[in-house]
C-alpha cells in the first residue's frame, strides 16, 4: 500500500514538473517576442506580423504532435510519450537561443511546439488512471495548477536574462527532469489493454461513429475561449495597450505572469470546486461566466498599468478551469483511445490560436483591433457554451473499459 502511495505521488509530481517547464517554453516565446524579433533584426513594423508567424509555427508544430503523440500513448505507452516528449522540447528549446534569423527561430518554433505537445496529454491519462476514480480530479488539478506556474517563472526569467539565455533555461530544466522517470511504472489499465486483441491509438476511429465524433469535437470546443484569451488578449496586449491609448504600454512579459499567476488559481478552484460539488460541468458553466464578464472587462474597465494587469489576472482565473476541461476529455474516452483524446485535445485547442489570429487579423481591418478581438470573444464564448450543453457529466465514472 504504501509503495503505491509512494508510486502515485512520484508520477503526480513528475507529471506535474513536466507540465510546468512545458508552460514555461510554450509561454516563453510569447515574453520573449518583441525582445528575440527586436535582436533579429525585425523592423519595428513587421513585429506584430512576423510575431504571429511564429506563433503559428509553433502552434501547427502542436497540432501535428498531439496526434503523434496521443497515438504513440496508447500504442507504446504512457511514459514513452511522458518522457520523449520533454526531451524533444528541451533540446529544441536550447537550439532555440542559437538561431540566427527569423527563418531557423520558426522551424524551431515548430520542432518545439512538435515535443510540447505530448507531455500534459500523457501526464494527465498516466495520473487519471492510477488514481481512484473518486480522486483523480485532485491529482489532474495538482498538475495542472503547478504546471501553469511555469509561464511566471519564464515572465521572470526572461525580464532578468537575455532571450537566448532564457532559451538555454528552459532546454536545461527539462533535461535536468528526465532524471526523475526512474521508479515512474506505467498504468496498469495501459498494461491491461495492452495484452487484449484490440484497436489501439487508432486517431481515425474517433471519426467511425458519428457520436463519438461530435463528443471528441465538443470536448476541445469547451477550452476555445481559454486560447483566446492567451493567444490574442495577452499575447498582444502591448498592441491593445496602445489602442486603449494608456499613457505607458503594457509589457507581454508582465501581462503573461499575472495571467498565468491567476491560472494556477483558477485551476486549483475550479479542480477543488468540481470534486466538492461532484460535477465537472457545472464548474466549467460557472468559469465560462467569468470568463465573458472579464473579457468584457479588459476592454470597457482598463486605464492605469495596475488596473491592466488586475484585469489580466483576472482573465487568467476565469480561464483556470484548463485542469477540469483536460479531466472531462480523458474521462470521455475509453483507454484504448484515452491518450489519443487527452494529448490531442489540448493540443488542437492550442492551435486554434492560428485561425483565430489569422481572424483577427482579416477583422482588424474592418473593425479595428479591438472590435475584431470582441467579436471573435463572444463567438469562443458561444461555442464553448454550446458544445459544454452537448457532452455527459463524467466526474466519477469508471476508466477501465474500452472503445
Amino acid at each position: 500500500m504504501e509503495k503505491a502511495k509512494n508510486m502515485i505521488f512520484l508520477s503526480v509530481l513528475v507529471a506535474a514538473l513536466g507540465y510546468f517547464v512545458d508552460i514555461y517554453d510554450l509561454l516563453l516565446f510569447s515574453i520573449v517576442r518583441v525582445t528575440s524579433l527586436k535582436s533579429l533584426g525585425v523592423p519595428e513594423d513587421q513585429l506584430l506580423s512576423e510575431g504571429v508567424r511564429l506563433l503559428n509555427m509553433q502552434m501547427i508544430g502542436m497540432l501535428v504532435g498531439g496526434v503523434l503523440w496521443g497515438i504513440l500513448g496508447d500504442k507504446k505507452g504512457r511514459l514513452s510519450v511522458l518522457f520523449g516528449s520533454i526531451f524533444m522540447y528541451s533540446v529544441a528549446n536550447i537550439l532555440n537561443g542559437f538561431v540566427q534569423n527569423v527563418d531557423q527561430y520558426a522551424l524551431l518554433r515548430f520542432i518545439a511546439g512538435i515535443g510540447l505537445a505530448g507531455e500534459l496529454g500523457a501526464g494527465i491519462t498516466l495520473v487519471s488512471e492510477i488514481m481512484s476514480k473518486e480522486a483523480r480530479g485532485y491529482g489532474t488539478t495538482i498538475v495542472a495548477s503547478v504546471g501553469i506556474l511555469g509561464a511566471v517563472v519564464a515572465a521572470f526569467v526572461g525580464k532578468i536574462f537575455d532571450w537566448r539565455i532564457s532559451y538555454f533555461i528552459g532546454g536545461g530544466l527539462g533535461l535536468l527532469l528526465l532524471l526523475l522517470r526512474i521508479g515512474i511504472y506505467e498504468s496498469g489499465m495501459f498494461a491491461e489493454m495492452k495484452e487484449q486483441n484490440v484497436e489501439k491509438g487508432n486517431f481515425f476511429m474517433l471519426f467511425y461513429k458519428k457520436e463519438r465524433f461530435f463528443r471528441y469535437l465538443n470536448c476541445i470546443l469547451i477550452g476555445l475561449p481559454i486560447w483566446f484569451v492567451i493567444g490574442i488578449l495577452i499575447t498582444f496586449s502591448p498592441e491593445f495597450g496602445k489602442a486603449f491609448g494608456m499613457p505607458e504600454l503594457p509589457v507581454a512579459g508582465e501581462a503573461v505572469k499575472y495571467t498565468y499567476i491567476g491560472l494556477s488559481l483558477g485551476d486549483l478552484a475550479s479542480g477543488f470546486l468540481s470534486q466538492r460539488l461532484r460535477s465537472r460541468k457545472k464548474v466549467i458553466y460557472l468559469f465560462l461566466f467569468f470568463t465573458f464578464c472579464t473579457i468584457l472587462s479588459y476592454f470597457y474597465f482598463t486605464g492605469s498599468l495596475t488596473v491592466f494587469y488586475t484585469i489580466c489576472g483576472l482573465l487568467g482565473f476565469s480561464t483556470g478551469y484548463w485542469a477540469v476541461f483536460i479531466t472531462t476529455a480523458s474521462e470521455n474516452f475509453g483507454t484504448n483511445i484515452r491518450a489519443t483524446v487527452t494529448t490531442s485535445v489540448p493540443n488542437f485547442i492550442r492551435g486554434s490560436v492560428v485561425p483565430l489570429t489569422l481572424t483577427f487579423q482579416a477583422l482588424r481591418e474592418i473593425y479595428g483591433i479591438n472590435g475584431s478581438a470582441i467579436a471573435i470573444g463572444i463567438f469562443t464564448i458561444a461555442v464553448a457554451l454550446f458544445s459544454l450543453s452537448r457532452i455527459d457529466e463524467t466526474y466519477g465514472k469508471n476508466l477501465n473499459y474500452l472503445e
